[in-house]
């Protein structure tokens, strides 16, 4: 094996170690949105900056140069001998407007660290870790009823939360003849939530109330997809895939918490109460997910594709649980998750020596996605346009991908709140050969 492969090894399981801790962090915001405040927040859209440049499809791509983890069939596609890592960094700029409020906010994280490698002639292995969800919501508001505010004077109300959960995965696939490929992936889920809501009160006889939820959560689930390729003309080619997320139960903690202050020195302030709760069986679930695919290429020049994706969280407990369902006087339903989603790419001339211009792959989407939470029994959907590319660095399949996302979730529509967001990716993707006799060092 070369000693550069050895050091890419290294920098990978230093990177994934690192990731952990970074990605699990409970005091930050890996994003931030005041709709992340129910149940476990914002789920990620999963994939790599090269799948989000595309409108997030995957479950129909078979692409040697990128990997690809939205389908564990896709793994299959690769050169026999090749060793790829990919790393991604994600940074968010959100635009809130309700009525005549205005707000924003800015995140940066990790968004995923990736590693592929062969195993055994069809077979093929990844491993990595990327978020699963995300909170980060501060919203203040001041009581306005006269009549309360007249005997206890001015009333802070704010609703706060931050943490996320963390999906560390492997999975792998083979090719039992050829066209056909299987895969599977398990994965593990694992995080911090926390959510309170403060009342603080001006005049110092009355106490000022702090109460809400610190949950930490696991779960263990897996994935199977399957993929098919075929001819459909001289210079092109077809795709059909499909992925399963079997549904799992959720463990852990609900530790609920109350603390009360009062605002004169002269006065002790109260321990904190806790009330401990342990999450039954089939209490609360993360939801199964159904997703479909296809993809027309046309050799290795371009490729498009569409993906619909669909999960039933009605009866997942997400609504019905403390801790989850409760966040202040907010209300919401657990609904059904779906998501359309097309993209494309195309390379004017992979092998180019001349124009580096013209080996950039250049990459377009769009989708429409529909939460898993209503409002008021009102769908929270969101639409947006994606673009990018993926620039050549030095030889073999290295690459750099840039790629920006633009959309909008919800609408400037009554008590709704519209939320307008650019978010931007970067991932490097190294690749290297394996098990090479080299003559020279």
């Amino acid at each position: 094996m070369p000693k550069r492969t050895i050091r890419y090894i290294l920098v990978a399981v230093a990177a994934i170690l690192f990731s952990l801790p970074a990605m699990a962090q409970d005091e930050a915001y890996g994003a931030y949105s005041p709709y992340s405040m129910y149940g476990i927040g914002d789920i990620s859209k999963f994939g790599t900056a090269y799948n989000q440049s595309m409108g997030g499809i995957g479950i129909a791509t078979r692409d040697k140069r990128n990997i690809n983890i939205l389908n564990p069939a896709a793994v299959t596609e690769r050169d026999p001998q090749s060793f790829m890592l990919d790393f991604s960094l994600a940074q968010g700029n959100r635009y809130y407007a309700q009525g005549d409020m205005r707000s924003s906010n800015n995140t940066f994280n990790i968004n995923n660290v990736i590693i592929s490698f062969p195993v055994w002639k069809s077979l093929a292995m990844y491993a990595g870790v990327s978020p699963y969800s995300n909170l980060g919501y501060k919203v203040s508001t001041w009581e306005s009823d006269p009549v309360i505010t007249s005997q206890t004077g001015a009333i802070l109300h704010t609703v706060q939360g931050y943490g996320g959960l963390t999906k560390a995965f492997i999975g792998g696939g083979f090719s039992p003849f050829k066209g056909f490929s299987l895969g599977g992936e398990m994965q593990y889920i694992f995080g911090n939530i926390h959510k309170d809501n403060t009342f603080s009160m001006s005049v110092s006889s009355f106490r000022s109330i702090k109460s809400g939820y610190t949950m930490g959560l696991n779960a263990f689930t897996g994935k199977v997809g399957f993929q098919y390729a075929f001819p459909v003309s001289n210079k092109a080619s077809a795709v059909i895939g499909a992925t399963y997320l079997f549904a799992a139960d959720l463990k852990g903690d609900v530790d609920r918490f109350e603390v009360q202050t009062i605002s004169s020195i002269n006065d002790s302030t109260p321990s904190p109460r806790t009330f401990s709760q342990r999450l039954g069986k089939k209490e609360v679930r993360l939801a199964g997910e159904m997703g479909i695919g296809a993809a027309l290429k046309g050799g290795d020049k371009w490729i498009a594709e569409v993906n619909y994706l669909r999960s039933d969280w009605t009866s997942t407990g997400m609504d019905k649980v403390a801790g989850f369902a409760n966040v202040g006087n907010a209300v919401f339903s657990a609904t059904k998750a779906q998501s359309i989603r097309a993209g494309m790419s195309y390379v004017p001339n992979r092998n180019d020596i001349r124009y580096d211009w013209k080996r950039v792959t250049y990459r377009a989407g769009t989708y429409w996605d529909q939460a898993y939470c209503a409002i008021d029994g009102r769908s929270l959907c969101a639409f947006g346009l994606t673009f990018g590319a993926t620039i050549p660095v030095f030889q073999l399949y290295n690459g750099l991908t840039l790629g920006v996302d633009i959309g909008q979730r919800g609408f400037l529509d009554g008590s709704m709140l519209r939320e307008r967001y650019v978010n931007f990716h970067i991932g490097l993707n190294v690749h290297d050969i394996w098990f090479i006799k080299q003559r020279y060092d």
